[in-house]
């Protein structure tokens, strides 16, 4: 059988393959999927991935596929890892941290000012897949950016550095690194201006590197050999696929539920009325990884924030019974109800945590309001992807307590937010795709959300 494009999610653990059909037509169809685990640790991918296209010729039931076009996502050698290193924390620092989560990183090191001995040795030992200097609005600050640069630069460590501070600085950068044959990415400065954030061009400059430097990632050598199109970080293409639908259908949330994290990616500029009261800019685009909040690999964390009485009371089982048996998909009603008490706690902790609040400031003159983070409150629809969401019954249940609850002087989404579930578990697939094929990528979306 022939494919027309496959869509492989590399994973830690898993690699998936999603496969579709009639790509440029008016009425692109999404195949099937097929699934095996991930051969990171055996120094192929390709094992895992054969397997996986194997699963789908399988389910399909054909004996061979072959396909036109492969793209790929990947989180697999531990993800896109990145240090970030600006001026000052609230401002340059922060711009930068947005536009390595929005492009799917994962932050592993972040430094505000001037690096020292410590911030240099932990850079060592992370070795990150790509370091992200930033500081300084353009023309002012400009010593702690080039002091960064060079102690990094001393590192000899081979790794790409992106550049996205004042600009004043660049051709003093280029050479610091040049010297050293280090590969340098000189882009916007992320914080141009006080309270103006600029992190779209870091953003995509972060994934187009993360593709060329890709095979030099333990175990993901030989991706490059298969894959013929574009391989993004799987939470950067989930957060492809909710700006294509934003400017589609509207203001929306994705909520990103797995067994090690709970990602949160908002799409809205919020109210007016918020925005005239914010202390400091929140980009339109905005991811949140919460790494304590996993249903398998940090499933004890969310345990202990609700209590294993009242767990235990829930659902009326022997908690430490389920817990010693916590498997990574949940087969028996126990085990399903378990995950699903989990995924509840990491949504609400997750929201808390994304969204912004009012807070009153008191001075001569009075009390005045002001706003601080994310305001949620014009999204429109609350979408669930991740298999914790889309594989368990009361995923869309679970997603529609968010709009119920409104909490005093948080930037919740309302009681008028719909609720929609990626039925067929392909979002992190379709944002890679529209980078290809963004006309189909969306026809598809929309179908998996069961939208017209």
């Amino acid at each position: 059988m022939r494919i027309n494009v496959l869509v492989a999610e590399i994973g830690s653990t898993t690699t998936v393959v999603n496969g579709f059909q009639d790509i440029n037509s008016p009425r692109p169809k999404f195949l099937g999927q097929g699934q095996a685990p991930t051969s990171v640790l055996e120094g192929d991918v390709n094992i895992g991935l054969k397997a996986a296209i194997d699963n789908l010729a399988k389910n399909l039931g054909v004996s061979e596929i072959q396909y036109d076009e492969m793209l790929a996502t990947s989180s697999a050698a531990g993800g896109l890892k990145m240090s970030v290193h600006g001026l000052v924390y609230d401002m340059t620092v922060r711009a930068a941290k947005e536009a390595a989560l929005g492009a799917g990183a994962i932050i592993h090191q972040i430094t505000a000012g001037k690096l020292k001995r410590t911030d240099i040795k932990n850079i060592k030992e992370i070795q990150p897949n790509i370091i992200l200097i930033a500081g300084g609005v353009d023309y002012g600050e400009r010593d702690t950016a080039i002091y960064n640069a060079e102690r990094i630069s001393e590192l000899s460590l081979n790794i790409p550095v992106i550049y996205a501070g004042n600009i004043e600085n660049q051709e003093e950068i280029k050479e610091i690194f040049l010297e050293k044959n280090i590969r340098l990415y000189c882009v916007e400065n992320v914080y141009p201006k006080i309270d103006q954030l600029n992190i779209e061009p870091t953003r995509s400059v972060i994934q187009d590197v993360f593709e060329e430097h890709i095979i030099h990632a333990p175990g993901m050598i030989k991706v490059r050999e298969v894959v013929d199109g574009p391989i993004i970080p799987t939470p950067g293409a989930v957060m492809e696929a909710s700006k294509l639908l934003m400017e589609n259908i509207g203001d929306l949330i994705t909520f990103d539920v797995g067994g090690a994290t709970t990602d949160l990616h908002s799409v809205t500029e919020g109210s007016e009325e918020i925005s005239r009261i914010l202390i400091s800019p929140e980009p339109v685009a905005k991811r949140t990884v919460e790494g304590d909040l996993g249903v398998y690999v940090n499933m004890l964390n969310i345990v202990e924030r609700i209590g294993r009485e009242v767990l235990s009371k829930k659902l009326s089982v022997d908690i430490d019974k389920l817990i010693v048996e916590h498997k990574p998909i949940p087969k028996t009603p126990q085990e399903i109800e378990f995950v699903q008490a989990l995924t509840q706690e990491a949504v609400l902790t997750a929201l808390e945590r994304h969204a912004g609040k009012l807070r009153f400031l008191y001075e001569a003159g009075g009390k005045t309001k002001v706003a601080e983070g994310k305001d949620l409150s014009s999204v429109k629809y609350i979408i669930g992807t991740g298999g914790a969401l889309t594989r368990l019954p009361r995923g869309k249940d679970i997603l529609s307590e968010v709009k119920e609850k409104s909490i005093v002087n948080l930037l919740y989404p309302t009681k008028e937010a719909t609720v929609l579930i990626d039925n067929h578990y392909i979002m992190a697939s379709l944002g890679v795709l529209s980078k290809r094929h963004p006309n189909a990528a969306l026809l598809l979306l929309k179908e998996s959300l069961g939208l017209k």
